[in-house]
């Protein structure tokens, strides 16, 4: 199934859905997409530079306003709805799903917006729980929609930046902007390369005859938060032993000359950053040369980097990487996101795509007892209202 035809499938699930349940077409419909990051990883939160593209998997949501405070959300693939009054906004601990969103509107007031209620029915085909930013997702798709509805004079920047709040001061994870900024500003065909400190963007085209795919190992991903708290915290404890004022100023030959003042662990976790913001940009000079071998290439160090010097893999990764590299077309492989399970992101040739998805699957399988799944994907526009 195309990228057209699994949207339009979505949409006509929302429009359905939401005429059955409140009688009436929906006002509007929201499409947000997930994303992948190339290369870039755990460098956000070091004020660094990343390199994701938005990919065609999306939420989609199918709004109405209404004449009161209220917000009522019907999530389809739960068959489950939660309501909230925008007078009073709680985490709904019965259904987690929907605290998101709630997020979401309450970062939009404390910004100063005024918003009105709406009912809203969504679903998704973004993969929950793979590194793919499903929760991400559905924060931008709930910013377009309180956006629309109340008419807001918001940019995509400074959406993103409230959807990240809503994550780290709500919800309670304490994200970097990577993925609500790739997830707002994302463009067709073109991954960007995001400065996380100054917030600026390059794009950078994906070249033609080359193919994003996406494979899930399908091992939940354990770990992750407390290891995510512990390499953040690693991180912090680095910079200040070098002196510096994030480790995105702190290059590969001075992290050498101050390596006695760190030790062993976080000399690792220091390296792995200072390393791979040096190639993020390596690869989006690659990408504009259409050197896909170096590119590739690159993101093959970074997945050793991820490996051996943070420590955030695990076999299961491990091995979907390997059995990557040993298919013909194939550029690059790498785990993608936080780590301990989740994905894996490829640059493969298009006439590849084929052969590379059937072989690997057959390949993780044998090594490790798992299914995979596969994604095969483009570079999708950023969040946007649908026609």
């Amino acid at each position: 199934m195309n990228s057209e035809t699994r949207l339009d499938a979505l949409v006509r699930r929302v429009r359905e859905a939401f005429a059955k349940k409140l009688g009436h077409e929906p006002r509007y419909i929201v499409a947000a997409p997930g994303r992948v990051n190339l290369i870039g990883e755990h460098t956000d939160y070091n004020e660094g530079f990343v390199l994701p593209s938005a990919i065609d998997r999306h939420v989609v949501m199918a709004i109405q306003p209404r004449d009161d405070a209220i917000v009522r959300l019907f999530a389809l693939d739960m068959d489950a709805d939660s309501s909230f009054s925008l007078s009073s906004i709680v985490k709904d601990d019965a259904q987690p799903w929907s605290n998101y969103q709630r997020g979401v509107a309450w970062a939009l007031q404390e910004a100063g917006y005024h918003l009105t209620g709406m009912d809203a029915v969504l679903s998704s085909d973004v993969p929950i729980g793979a590194g793919l930013s499903s929760s991400a997702a559905v924060e931008l798709a709930a910013a377009m929609a309180l956006q629309t509805l109340a008419d807001l004079d918001l940019d995509a920047v400074e959406r993103a930046k409230l959807c990240q709040k809503a994550e780290n001061d709500f919800v309670g994870m304490h994200c970097g902007i990577m993925d609500q900024y790739i997830i707002s500003m994302g463009q067709r065909d073109h991954a960007l390369l995001i400065d996380c400190r100054s917030l600026d963007y390059e794009t950078v085209p994906v070249p033609d005859g080359c193919q994003i795919v996406i494979c899930n190992t399908n091992k939940p991903r354990e770990l992750v938060g407390s290891a995510y708290n512990e390499r953040r915290a690693e991180c912090e404890t680095g910079t200040r032993r070098l002196g510096a004022a994030s480790l995105r100023d702190v290059t590969p030959s001075q992290l050498a000359q101050h390596a006695a003042a760190l030790d062993a662990t976080i000399l690792k976790r220091c390296r792995h950053v200072v390393t791979e913001n040096e190639r993020a940009l390596q690869t989006v000079e690659a990408l504009g040369q259409d050197d896909l071998a170096r590119a590739g290439a690159l993101m093959n160090a970074s997945h050793v980097s991820l490996r051996d010097d943070y420590e955030v893999s695990c076999p299961e990764l491990d091995a979907m990487v390997e059995a990557a590299w040993e298919q013909p077309g194939v550029w690059g492989a790498r785990m993608t996101g936080a780590g301990f399970g989740g994905c894996t992101v490829n640059l493969v040739q298009a006439q590849a795509v084929e052969s590379f998805v059937e072989s690997v699957a057959t390949r993780y399988q044998d090594r490790t007892g798992l299914e995979a799944s596969i994604y095969v994907c483009r570079a999708e526009e950023g969040v946007r209202l649908l026609p």
